[in-house]
């Protein structure tokens, strides 16, 4: 319990009849009786505040929420008397918010309702420990401050917003939206989609001979991309993908792509899993059916990077040993001339049942250091050295195309469509 400026006040109040007494213009009793008079005021509005029942704080919060979105936070307050209080919600610690504190009257019996908004900095499981409430006195002599209301935890996923949105969308449409440039083959693929009548352009091959008798005019089949494939998306979790670009480190730009193209093999009718390595280790086997994307969303959002070096064979021996069937791998991570080696001794591995995609993330900041102008000795040893090491980089990507090796060197923010527009050339090209 804390005195109140109101307090601050009387006692400034007192001190003056003081400087009275010592000028002679007052007896000393008065002095003495002002503050004994005070005391027993102050104790007795303090033993009030002491005596009031703390109101009862209720939450209104998902249990997840995606990260790097503004979200409104509900809080409702009841109390049996009337009451005065300022209130701070004791969230996860470096969230942006706005509307706290906040200051209230509650009636007895009514409940009061306010709202503020929150934005999630960080995935993981967050906890709120509980709200903060500062009581006054009936006399605003001293203020109290408790905690009120249950703690409770929430699980911050990956933007999962994107997937909210292209739910809305065929997977064509969605595709389209993230960014990925479609090279459509009317009639092409391995799976029976659909009896149709002949369209001038189509293929003998595909004309049903016994459909054209019985509806005396040509029927072509019309086929799609197989189904029931196998998608294995491998993310990183070693020190490479510590970077940030955009706000964002590039393990977070990787498990975002990841989950969208996730999304769309699982709307494929594709089955889906992750493996994360190099760091903290998750595993989710391939599952079907949109479904599966809640257990994605549940192994991932509470996992980061560490500074530890990725051993990429170590990874592929244990997916070769998790999953033998055979699957699209796509390995997102950042591939540098010293991991050529091993890097190419884990693909080859994984290539004996496996197709196997490595997308590589670029960072911009390099290339942004090539496009300045050189103007001193430092800017052209600075521009050397990065073309030196983005060189090497680039010899490493295209030793790995050598093997047969899908590569993808692009900037974090175009990964999601890059990894998309390789998902669907492989389901096009049958390659599977």
């Amino acid at each position: 319990m804390r005195p109140a400026p109101a307090l601050l006040v009387v006692l400034a109040a007192w001190a003056a009849v003081g400087a009275w007494v010592l000028a002679g213009r007052a007896p000393w009793a008065a002095w003495w009786w002002t503050g004994a008079a005070l005391a027993m005021l102050a104790a007795f509005d303090g033993l009030r505040l002491r005596r009031q029942p703390t109101p009862q704080v209720e939450r209104a919060l998902p249990d997840a929420l995606p990260v790097g979105h503004s979200r409104d936070v509900e809080l409702q307050f009841t109390s049996t008397r009337r009451q005065h209080l300022e209130v701070f919600d004791l969230h996860p610690v470096g969230w942006p918010v706005q509307g706290l504190p906040q200051r209230l009257r509650l009636a007895p019996g009514d409940a009061t309702t306010i709202r503020y908004r929150l934005t999630a900095a960080a995935r993981g499981l967050a906890e709120f420990p509980g709200t903060q409430l500062r009581l006054r006195s009936p006399l605003r002599l001293w203020t109290q401050s408790r905690i009120a209301g249950a703690p409770r935890q929430v699980r911050v996923y990956p933007d999962f917003a994107p997937l909210a949105r292209l739910a809305l969308f065929s997977a064509e449409q969605a595709s389209r939206l993230v960014g990925a440039h479609l090279r459509r083959r009317r009639g092409e693929g391995t799976d029976f989609q659909q009896m149709r009548e002949y369209r001038v352009g189509d293929s003998l091959r595909r004309i049903d001979w016994k459909a054209t008798a019985r509806a005396r005019k040509l029927v072509s089949r019309e086929y799609q991309e197989e189904r029931n494939q196998q998608l294995l998306l491998v993310v990183d979790t070693g020190r490479r993908m510590l970077a940030s670009e955009g706000g964002l480190s590039h393990f977070d730009h990787a498990l975002n792509a990841a989950l969208v193209v996730g999304w769309l093999g699982l709307r494929q009718g594709d089955a889906v899993g992750l493996l994360a390595g190099g760091g903290p280790e998750r595993w989710v086997p391939p599952k079907r059916g949109m479904g599966a994307l809640d257990g994605l969303l549940r192994a991932s959002y509470d996992l980061d990077p560490a500074p530890v070096a990725t051993d990429y064979l170590a990874l592929a021996t244990r997916l070769a040993r998790q999953h033998p069937r055979r699957a699209l791998v796509m390995l997102v991570t950042n591939v540098r001339d010293e991991d050529s080696e091993e890097l190419l001794a884990a693909v080859r591995l994984l290539q004996r049942r496996h197709l196997v995609c490595v997308a590589s993330l670029r960072e911009q900041v390099l290339d942004a250091v090539l496009d300045a102008p050189v103007a001193t000795l430092d800017d052209a040893i600075d521009a050397g050295a990065v073309a030196h090491y983005l060189a090497q980089r680039a010899a490493a990507h295209d030793a790995l195309r050598q093997h047969r090796v899908m590569t993808v060197d692009v900037a974090p923010a175009d990964l999601p469509a890059a990894l998309v527009e390789r998902y669907l050339a492989v389901k096009r090209d049958g390659l599977l």
